[in-house]
Parts: C-alpha cells; sequence; structure tokens
C-alpha cells in the first residue's frame, strides 16, 4: 500500500473532495486526520473509514483561525503518531457578478479558500521543519484557478491564489524534501455544487463544458490528490494538475 506508515491531515474532509481522499488514503494504509468545521461531518467520515477497516480521527477545524490552526496541527501529530502529507481541501463558493458581490461575502470566500490555505500550510510546514522531515502538501484548486468564468469573482481569485501559493511554497521548501502540488478540478458533483445538477438545462451545460460530456466525481479527484502526495510523483512540485474532463483542452467547434 502506497501510504501505509503515512500520517495524513485533511482539512474540509467532512464532505466532497476531502471526504473521498480521506477514504482513500486510509484504504491504502495511511491514518486520517480528518477535519472539518462542522465536527459531525469529520465523525461521519472517520466511521466511514473505520468501516472499511482503516484507522481515521476526527478533529474540529475553522482554518481561517490562526490559533486554532496551530493547536490543532499539533493535536493531530500527537494523535496520529506524526504528519507526512498535508491537503487542503476546504473551500467555499458565491455565485455573484462582480457589481453586486457583498464585501462580506468576498472576505468569506477569500478568507477560507486562501487565508485558510495559507494558515494551515505554515502550521504544516513549521511542524515539518521543527521535525527535519520531508513531506507533501496538496491544496485544492479549481479550473478556475487557471482561468475564469462570469459571477465567480471571489472564488476565481482566491483559486489563482491558490496555484500561486502553491508555487511558491514549493519553491521555499522544495530543498527540504517537501513537495507542494495542487489539483484543479472541473465541475465536481459534491454538496458544494449540487444545485447545478437540480435543474435539466443546468445539468446539460455543466456537461458541455467537459470534452467528456460528463462532470466530475470526487472519487475521480481524489485518485490525483493521492497521486501528487505518493512517491509515484516524487519528482513534480508547484504543479497544478487539472482533472477537467478536457474543459480546457479548447472550444468545441
Amino acid at each position: 500500500m502506497r501510504f501505509e506508515n503515512k500520517f495524513v491531515l485533511i482539512t474540509g474532509g467532512g464532505s466532497g473532495i476531502g471526504r473521498a481522499s480521506a477514504i482513500d488514503f486510509a484504504k491504502e494504509g495511511a491514518v486520517v486526520g480528518v477535519t472539518d468545521i462542522d465536527p459531525d461531518t469529520a465523525e461521519r467520515t472517520v466511521e466511514a473509514i473505520e468501516n472499511s477497516g482503516g484507522r481515521g480521527y476526527a478533529f474540529p477545524l475553522d482554518t481561517t483561525d490562526p490559533a486554532a490552526v496551530t493547536n490543532c496541527v499539533e493535536q493531530v501529530s500527537k494523535t496520529l503518531g506524526g504528519l507526512d502529507i498535508l491537503v487542503n481541501s476546504a473551500g467555499v463558493r458565491e455565485i455573484e457578478s462582480v457589481l453586486e458581490l457583498p464585501y462580506e461575502e468576498w472576505c468569506r470566500v477569500i478568507n477560507v479558500n486562501i487565508t485558510g490555505v495559507f494558515l494551515c500550510s505554515q502550521a504544516f510546514l513549521r511542524h515539518l521543519t521543527d521535525q527535519g522531515k520531508g513531506g507533501a502538501i496538496v491544496n485544492l484548486a479549481s479550473t478556475l484557478g487557471v482561468t475564469a468564468a462570469p459571477n465567480r469573482a471571489a472564488y476565481t481569485a482566491s483559486k489563482h491564489a491558490v496555484v500561486g501559493l502553491t508555487k511558491e511554497m514549493a519553491l521555499e521548501v522544495g530543498e527540504a524534501g517537501i513537495r507542494v502540488n495542487a489539483v484543479g478540478p472541473g465541475v465536481t458533483r459534491t454538496s458544494l455544487t449540487e444545485r447545478y445538477f437540480q435543474e435539466a438545462e443546468m445539468a446539460e451545460t455543466v456537461r458541455s463544458l467537459h470534452a467528456m460530456r460528463r462532470w466530475g466525481e470526487a472519487g475521480e479527484i481524489s485518485k490525483a490528490i493521492l497521486f501528487l502526495a505518493s512517491d509515484d510523483a516524487s519528482f513534480i512540485t508547484g504543479e497544478t494538475l487539472l482533472v477537467d474532463g478536457g474543459w480546457l483542452a479548447g472550444k468545441q467547434m
């Protein structure tokens, strides 16, 4: 198993891509610390891990609270027995034109999607360097981290920032044996995007964005996350792997 004797911390692990990743890491031998701002969802992910024969522990975490992040990283490390991998999966989105976007909503999206990634990564990297260990970070970016779409100003800005922060951290910690990469999903069916699939017309629009004429599933994004976290990607750092069903391959004629 690729992650036997590895210790993984996942933010936003109570649902969607974070949940799928937590379960997949555990299936491949990792001990997983599942964090979420909603502790009940984190507990349900751990229950699923344990039902599959894996080991996981749930922790409440608001990724925008610096003190809470520092404390959580230390607590997770002590509980699991160490830390090797961080997956920054916690995220939110908005659907609003830039002309109508409230300041408070802008701040909410930016705080969770990029400030939270910075805080968790900084605490994790400090922990690794204090221990003199290598490791890996995988950030959840988006296709909207390399392109744009209408009515997504805060989300698009935050995901572009994730891509940039991924590159910056990779440059700074590569010599220490720590790799930092990101995954850029296309539209993926999760609780965050479920509203897209409630109307037939909207669902067809989502399909038409992708060359494969379908949306992604959380487990498909998880497989890419595990690849980047594994030794199979030992010479990959600073990259954003698009897992987008051909969305950005080119415009359909």
